[in-house]
C-alpha cells in the first residue's frame, strides 16, 4: 500500500513537472514574434517591438492597432524590408549604428517617421544634417617640400575620411624609413612637409602603397589617390591647376561625390 503511494507520488511529480516545462516552453514561443516587412521575414522577441511605448510596433503587439496577416498567420507591414534591419537594430541596441557609406537616410527617417520612433526619427536627421554639412566643407593635404612649396601635390576633397586615409598611409610608409626615403618631416592637421623631397633619375619619390614596400615618383602618387578616390566613390571634378596640359603634371587634384 505505501509502494503504490510512493509510486503515485512521483507520477504526479512527473505530471506536474512536465507541465511547468511546457507551460515555460509555451511562453517562450509566444515571445517570438515574426513579421513580414515588404516581403522580408524578421524574428525576434515580444520586448524588442513594444520597447517604445505608443510607437507603431508596440501598437501592434499589444492590439492597439489592426494589422493584417500573411498567408503563413505573421503580421504583415507593408513598408521597405531592407530598411527594416536598421529599425529593429535600433530598437535592439537603444542607438543609431548604421554601416560605411550608408546613403539613405532621408528614406531611414521616412521609415522612422511611420513606425512613430521620434527617437531614431531625430537621430536619423542629426545624422543626416552632418553629412550635408560635411558635404559643403572641402577639405585638403598638402605635400610639401618645407624649402621648396613648389615640388608637392595638393589633394581637395569634400570628404574629411577620405583625405585622413591618404594621410594616414603616407604618414605610416614615412615613419618606416624605408631605403632611400626622407627621415625627417612633420605633420599637421592638413600639411605632411618633409624636410626634404628625394631626387632620382624619375623625379621626386614618395611612398602610398598598404604593404609598404613600394617607392613610388609622385607622379605616381597622383595616379594612387585618384584609384582610391575612384574606388570609394568620388570622381575627379577637374585638375586645379590645367596650365601644365596634364593632370599627371597639375600640382593639385580635386574630388567630390
Amino acid at each position: 500500500m505505501e509502494r503504490k503511494l510512493n509510486r503515485r507520488e512521483k507520477e504526479c511529480e512527473e505530471k506536474h513537472s512536465n507541465s511547468e516545462g511546457s507551460e515555460q516552453d509555451k511562453d517562450y514561443k509566444t515571445s517570438l514574434i515574426t513579421l513580414n516587412v515588404g516581403g522580408y521575414l524578421y524574428i525576434t522577441q515580444k520586448q524588442t517591438l513594444t520597447k517604445y511605448p505608443d510607437s507603431f510596433l508596440e501598437g501592434i503587439i499589444n492590439g492597439k492597432i489592426m494589422c493584417p496577416f500573411d498567408a503563413d498567420g505573421h503580421y504583415f507591414i507593408d513598408r521597405d524590408g531592407l530598411l527594416f534591419r536598421h529599425i529593429l537594430n535600433f530598437l535592439r541596441n537603444g542607438e543609431l549604428l548604421l554601416p560605411e557609406g550608408f546613403r539613405e537616410n532621408q528614406l531611414l527617417a521616412q521609415e522612422a517617421d511611420f513606425f512613430q520612433l521620434k527617437v531614431l526619427s531625430d537621430a536619423v536627421k542629426s545624422r543626416w544634417e552632418k553629412e550635408q554639412l560635411a558635404c559643403r566643407e572641402t577639405t585638403f593635404l598638402e605635400i610639401t617640400d618645407s624649402h621648396d612649396r613648389s615640388q608637392g601635390l595638393r589633394i581637395f576633397c569634400n570628404a574629411p575620411d577620405f583625405i585622413a586615409k591618404i594621410k594616414s598611409r603616407i604618414v605610416l610608409v614615412s615613419k618606416s624609413r624605408l631605403d632611400g626615403f626622407p627621415e625627417e618631416f612633420s605633420v599637421s592637421s592638413n600639411i605632411i612637409q618633409f624636410k626634404y623631397f628625394i631626387k632620382s633619375e624619375n623625379g621626386t619619390r614618395l611612398v602610398l602603397k598598404e604593404d609598404n614596400t613600394f617607392v613610388c615618383t609622385l607622379e605616381t602618387l597622383k595616379f594612387e589617390a585618384i584609384m582610391m578616390a575612384l574606388k570609394c566613390g568620388f570622381r575627379l571634378l577637374t585638375s586645379l591647376d590645367c596650365s601644365k596640359g596634364s593632370i599627371v603634371h597639375s600640382d593639385a587634384l580635386h574630388f567630390i561625390k
